[in-house]
C-alpha cells in the first residue's frame, strides 16, 4: 500500500523468474529508501546489484 497524501494506492507486480528480495523486518516493518524500492520493482537483488553497462572511457 503507498499513501499518497490523497489516498491510498495498492500496487501488485509479479516476476517473471526469480523473486523478490526483502531487507529484514525490524518491529514489524521494513524500511525502504527509494534506491531500494526502485530496484524491488525491478526485481534486482539491490544487496549485490549488478551494473550491466560499463561507460567508455574519453579519448
Amino acid at each position: 500500500l503507498w499513501f499518497d497524501g490523497q489516498g491510498l494506492m495498492l500496487l501488485a507486480k509479479r516476476l517473471e523468474r526469480g523473486r523478490f528480495v526483502w531487507p529484514q523486518a525490524h518491529e514489524g516493518r521494513v524500511a525502504l529508501t527509494p534506491a531500494q524500492l526502485s530496484m524491488l520493482l525491478e526485481g534486482i537483488d539491490w544487496r549485490m546489484p549488478v551494473r550491466t553497462h560499463v561507460p567508455a572511457l574519453a579519448a
